[in-house]
């Protein structure tokens, strides 16, 4: 994405080595363990919106912020959605898919102090449902399961919509919540022969699930070398099965 920074959150005792040109590292202290892993990280965006808040009146311009997982790749330019959809505080992406609809990991925050605000409410409520509910879920899956609870304790009506792969609006405990299709902005393969039923070339983010985290760097590579993301997404296809994606 053009004029984007990205920023790393980590725990303070990881050793990164990148190219400090093209990201930054932001240590947030925590519970990084396995286990705790995903509840973590809901804690760790908290504590960066909460950081940006203080910041918010500092600057000339409103800054947007994308969450993503570290196995996710943003292929075109995000902008559309923070002027295309205006009125929005957070964004998140759903599926069809009855035990998690949402998908964590691709998460918009609109870069207002009200946006910002409502995030961190979202969030909060989002780590209260984890800790109530939650905590036994498998590691990977609590903070999924804990968005689709508070989502659907707020707008269950949105769960009758994610069938219809369209771009909508709902209001969930006074955020405007903007609601994105995977198929577009968290695309990731079917995972098994004779599932896939076409592949979409207006993908804006793709992510590498499971066995296809192998293919991620390679994926990249290729398609700065030849900026045919088509050609991309059908390398990706050959990534073989997996037995469950998150």
């Amino acid at each position: 994405m053009p004029r984007s920074d990205v920023i790393i959150l980590t725990d303070p005792k990881s050793k990164l080595s990148i190219n400090q040109g093209k990201a930054s590292i932001l240590p947030i202290e925590g519970n990084y363990s396995r286990g705790n892993l995903m509840l973590q990280r809901i804690k760790s965006y908290i504590a960066f919106l909460e950081l940006k808040l203080e910041e918010v009146d500092c600057v000339n311009c409103a800054r947007h912020f994308v969450f993503t997982d570290s196995d996710m790749a943003v292929v075109e330019d995000l902008g559309h959605i923070f002027t295309s959809y205006p009125n929005w505080h957070l964004a998140l992406t759903f599926r069809n898919n009855k035990g998690q609809p949402l998908n964590s990991g691709f998460i918009a925050v609109r870069g207002a102090r009200d946006g910002i605000s409502k995030a961190i409410e979202f969030f909060n409520e989002v780590l209260k449902a984890y800790n109530l509910k939650y905590m036994k879920a498998s590691r990977m899956l609590g903070d999924q399961l804990a968005l689709a609870w508070v989502v659907k304790s707020y707008l269950s009506s949105a769960f009758g919509k994610f069938s219809r792969h369209e771009t909508f609006t709902g209001e969930v405990n006074g955020a405007s919540v903007l609601f994105l299709p995977c198929e577009v902005y968290n695309w990731t393969p079917p995972e098994g022969a004779g599932q896939f039923h076409g592949m979409p070339l207006d993908v804006k983010v793709v992510h590498f699930k499971g066995s296809r985290k192998r293919l991620m760097l390679e994926a990249w590579d290729f398609y700065n070398s030849t900026s045919q993301l088509s050609d991309m997404l059908c390398l990706i296809l050959k990534s073989g099965r997996t037995k469950y994606d998150f």
